[in-house]
């Protein structure tokens, strides 16, 4: 059984390039443009979730504190993308478990995901 990763994300390049990255690299990638995937997060069982901080339907930064805050789902690490300055400190805030910054080195992405899994 492969390792899902979500990948949250809602510029749809940017989206389809990590798909390409982490599928060609053994992974699961389960693509969404909002964050209406984390309901489904029981379901998948991902060994991580990218999010980005800035989505159609509000802010990653948000869900994630929302979601890190619930007993149910704060043993799925999530990992908070953006290119906004103060990104460790928003992560931190917030109850992320890493964070990428913008733009990324596809070598920074793939060792961020390795130690998850």
């Amino acid at each position: 059984m492969s390792k899902k990763i979500i990948v949250i994300e809602d510029d749809q390049d940017i989206l389809d390039i990590m798909e390409y990255i982490l599928s060609d690299e053994g992974y699961e990638v389960l693509p969404s443009v909002d964050s209406r995937i984390l309901t489904e997060v029981n379901v998948h069982r991902p060994i991580l979730i990218l999010m980005d901080n800035r989505l159609n339907d509000g802010f990653g930064k948000d869900f994630c504190k929302k979601f890190k805050s619930d007993p149910g789902h704060s043993q799925f690490p999530v990992v908070l993308m953006s290119a906004n300055p103060g990104l460790e400190e928003m992560a931190l805030e917030n109850y992320a478990d890493g964070y990428l910054k913008k733009p990324f080195d596809i070598t920074e992405l793939l060792e961020l995901v390795k130690r998850y899994g």
